[in-house]
């Protein structure tokens, strides 16, 4: 396996929750004291350019983020030593059933069903490391129809990636061609059928990648 082939050959996808603040407190939630995360299946990849399904009774909110892609396996991997394991990184989405998640947190149960459905990471083509040699130094947008809703710099991350990968794994082995995706900036919000979905990733001026995606209601 290579990590260009991440999006069709990795077995998970770990999902970085509330990495920047002002995107905590816009959803009402207490900013992290330590790093968490949630796990989304691989079936949810969509290739951009692409299609988005807005599943029926769904309200479902873009969070444009920085995808860090793993290049070789590790276990209790140090923070001074992490970025060994990077290979390179991707721009993505994680796209999530808002109100499915509200009433999860309400009964207190995962988040599985309102994070998992199929399309809802749409993913861009794998970028190598040298590409972007600070991953704390990036822009990230998105816009929806035509309007900019998510504008912001991964310096803001709360943690930063060599910290993340410590963290995830002392608690479960990483391997090659996983996804991690790092949190996203404030501005997150509905995506209608019929709606266009643009997202972008800079580094210095230079654009690295772009998502094009169409929204359709699912059958």
């Amino acid at each position: 396996m290579t990590a260009r082939a991440f999006a069709t050959t990795g077995r998970k996808i770990v999902a970085i929750g509330r990495n920047f603040s002002e995107h905590a407190r816009e959803l009402g939630n207490a900013v992290p004291t330590a790093p968490f995360f949630f796990l989304k299946p691989v079936s949810s990849y969509v290739a951009s350019p692409g299609t988005i399904e807005i599943p029926r009774g769904c309200v479902v909110h873009h969070e444009v983020e920085l995808g860090v892609v793993i290049g070789k396996t590790g276990r209790d991997i140090a923070s001074a030593s992490a970025m060994e394991y990077v290979a390179g990184y991707a721009l993505g989405l994680d796209l999530t059933a808002r109100n499915l998640q509200d009433e999860a947190k309400q009964k207190g149960l995962p988040w599985s069903v309102a994070k998992g459905y199929d399309t809802f990471t749409p993913i861009g083509p794998f970028i190598p490391r040298s590409r972007l040699p600070d991953p704390h130094d990036a822009r990230l947008w998105l816009e929806v129809a035509g309007q900019i809703r998510q504008d912001g710099s991964t310096s803001a991350m709360i943690f930063q990636i060599p910290q993340l990968i410590e963290h995830i794994s002392r608690i479960m082995t990483l391997e090659e061609g996983d996804l991690v995706l790092t949190g996203t900036p404030k501005g997150v919000g509905p995506i209608q059928p019929g709606e266009h979905v643009t997202a972008g990733l800079e580094y210095r001026g230079e654009e690295l990648s772009r998502l094009e995606f169409d929204a359709v209601a699912r059958r």
